[in-house]
């Protein structure tokens, strides 16, 4: 959520960074801004009721020692009387500022200078690509039969009790499953990065922290009778382990990863997108979040970019990472990295991994906040990003290191699995 100060500095900044966002409603920020003058034009005559009965109240106490009840009864009469003015005020400022909330959060978070315009992904810049596209043969094949070759996954089993979108992993594909969470876990850890293994639901304050509600709440999975949400990425109960929290500056980078399954809806999508794992309604997943001081935000974002770009090197991927555009950026992102895995036997591009950074946008909703040398309270900034995404890793892990004799495991994850083929 944007500050209500950016608002009374810099009107023009948030309409421009609205603009970049495709945002389509920008009178909503001259509806912020009048409500708030109205706001604090009435907090003036509030304060200054409060300020007039602080005064009475000390005369009254002076007029009783002097034995002057009748001038003490009748300001104690004053008194009361601006008490009830001081009550309609206040009603007054709750219902404006209540209708400045409504406003406030249904503005995205404004886009980094160095997002490029643009509303497609079309329009995403390739910041640098790295690995080597393998080489296979003309009777290579898509995950979704090396699955079914190998025993790995049944999908078929998934859509019967649950439904299509939620696959269930056999034998050596669970193994696999679990040996891609371990290594990204301990990859992880090894820089830093403290393990929490958090809730799998969420309240409604922890999703509206995030930034999720309301914008995505169709999208969410909702448990309506005790009024919890399926989360749809570990960054939002880890993100919240730290609502209504100050730290200390010195404490500064907070560094977290968690495994967690992610549920979404992800209606809307058909065809060779949707096919096999290339997208699913539930998914494992392994996430980072970072509180940073603001000052080193962008820093720790290149740094977790990085992080992510040597994981993908140690499985052995071609990978490229892209500059999302303002209309292909998350309603909270003020800057985002993607990271896709080239799928040699679909022989398409396929995203693995997003980084962000939310700046102030999630910590202003969430009130994670730091002290500073001085003694004064400030806004952190927040990070994430996945680390790894597991159905389209797992998808190109099994499409580009397919052979003759069976599936080649990497390297890095031959002691998890426990063996270097699957076959």
């Amino acid at each position: 959520m944007l500050t209500l100060q950016l608002f009374r500095q810099n009107k023009d900044l948030i309409l421009d960074g609205l603009k970049k966002k495709n945002f389509k409603e920008p009178e909503i920020v001259e509806a912020i801004i009048s409500l708030d003058e109205q706001r604090r034009h009435i907090q003036v005559q509030n304060d200054k009721i409060a300020a007039e009965n602080n005064s009475a109240a000390k005369n009254i106490g002076i007029l009783i020692g002097q034995g002057k009840k009748e001038e003490a009864e009748q300001i104690k009469a004053e008194v009361a009387g601006r008490k009830e003015e001081s009550k309609e005020i206040a009603n007054k400022l709750a219902a404006l500022e209540n209708e400045q909330m409504e406003l406030l959060i249904k503005l995205p978070n404004l886009p980094h200078s160095s997002v490029p315009f643009g509303k497609t992904p079309e329009e995403n810049e390739t910041v640098r690509t790295g690995g080597v596209r393998p080489n296979l043969n003309a009777k290579k094949l898509p995950h979704w039969e090396l699955t079914t070759q190998y025993n790995l996954i049944d999908f078929e089993l998934g859509n019967k009790i649950t439904g299509s979108g939620f696959p269930v992993y056999i034998g050596k594909g669970a193994k696999l499953q679990r040996s891609l969470i371990s290594y990204f876990l301990d990859y992880n850890t090894a820089a830093g990065y403290g393990e929490v293994y958090p809730p799998f639901m969420v309240n409604e304050a922890s999703a509206y922290g995030t930034g999720q509600l309301p914008d995505k709440e169709g999208q969410m999975y909702h448990a309506t009778e005790d009024n919890f949400y399926l989360i749809p990425t570990a960054e939002v109960p880890v993100t919240n382990l730290y609502r209504d929290t100050i730290t200390a500056e010195q404490d500064l980078p907070i560094k977290m990863t968690a495994y967690t399954p992610c549920f979404r809806r992800e209606a809307g999508s058909y065809g060779k997108d949707v096919r096999g794992l290339n997208r699913l309604h539930q998914f494992d997943k392994v996430e980072l979040v970072q509180f940073t001081h603001p000052d080193k935000s962008y820093e720790a974002l290149e740094g977790m970019v990085e992080h992510v770009e040597k994981l993908l090197q140690s499985l052995g991927f071609e990978y490229r990472i892209l500059r999302l555009c303002g209309g292909d950026m998350s309603f909270t992102s003020a800057l985002t990295y993607d990271f896709e895995v080239y799928s040699a036997a679909q022989e398409r591009w396929l995203e693995v991994s997003s980084v962000s950074n939310f700046e102030s946008f999630q910590t202003n909703r969430c009130k994670i906040r730091y002290k500073n040398a001085e003694g004064k309270t400030q806004l952190a900034h927040s990070l994430n990003g996945s680390s790894l995404a597991l159905p389209r890793i797992m998808a190109c892990l099994l499409e580009n290191f397919q052979t003759p004799e069976g599936i080649v495991v990497p390297e890095v994850l031959r002691s998890y699995f426990g063996n270097d083929m699957i076959n």
